[in-house]
């Protein structure tokens, strides 16, 4: 409970009075969905399997945005028992103040348990604050679990750097810093490079070659956005 009203206070002061920000953004619905040949998030698989991963979201005018994200495994799990595909569904409102972007995200991870608003320490939601900014061909995001199932607060910073845009192809390189108890090999809390890849793109289209150093896992992940 504490630290959901510590959550909530923090909101307060991050989203309070950003209605007079000069920001301006085109108001309305948005929709999409994503098909993946697997689920790779911040350099870890989950799911193990192929997933459909639609997307809904609203954005006022003065670019406060509020926006609901899913993924949905086509298959079960293979590695653990009893066998169940993975679900997930997020909440994330962001907020634009001047160049960096500002979110809070409630990430569940089994959404159709009947525990929904379960944001006890055993829980399915774990709470994220982060802030993110970009700037021509470069993108800084860091993130930290505040509330929830926060797994011992543990953070996230990433960087990209699109190096190629031609003939209708980009290309970016990523590399994401975690802490190494929850997206690394789960033996220290120490920030550790659990993230780096190229992801190439045409049109709808995206590939995306994943390596993790420190748990030394790689994936090949295709994408196809409608």
């Amino acid at each position: 409970m504490k630290k959901t009203s510590k959550l909530i206070a923090l909101a307060a002061v991050l989203f309070a009075g950003f209605g007079s920000s000069n920001a301006m953004a085109a108001e309305g619905f948005d929709l999409g969905a994503d098909v993946v040949s697997s689920y790779v998030w911040r350099g870890s698989d989950l799911g193990d399997s192929a997933a459909i991963q639609p997307s809904l979201s609203y954005t006022f005018e003065n670019g406060l945005s509020v926006g609901l994200w899913g993924s949905y495994a086509l298959t079960e799990n293979s590695g653990n028992c009893p066998k169940d595909r993975y679900k997930e569904v997020d909440l994330t409102i962001s907020m634009p103040v001047g160049p960096v972007t500002l979110a809070v995200t409630d990430y569940n991870a089994d959404p159709e348990d009947g525990n929904t608003f379960d944001f006890g320490e055993n829980g399915n939601n774990t709470v994220e604050v982060s802030a993110s900014y970009s700037h021509e061909n470069i993108g800084l995001m860091a993130g930290v679990f505040v509330a929830g199932n926060d797994y011992d607060n543990a953070w996230y910073c990433e960087a990209t750097y699109q190096f190629y845009n031609k003939d209708g192809y980009t290309a970016k390189a990523v590399a994401g810093l975690g802490n190494e108890g929850f997206y690394g090999d789960g033996e220290g809390k120490k920030l550790a490079l659990v993230n780096t890849g190229i992801a190439v793109s045409k049109d709808r289209y995206t590939a995306s070659a994943i390596y993790n150093p420190d748990t030394e896992d790689s994936y090949l992940v295709f994408m196809a956005s409608f």
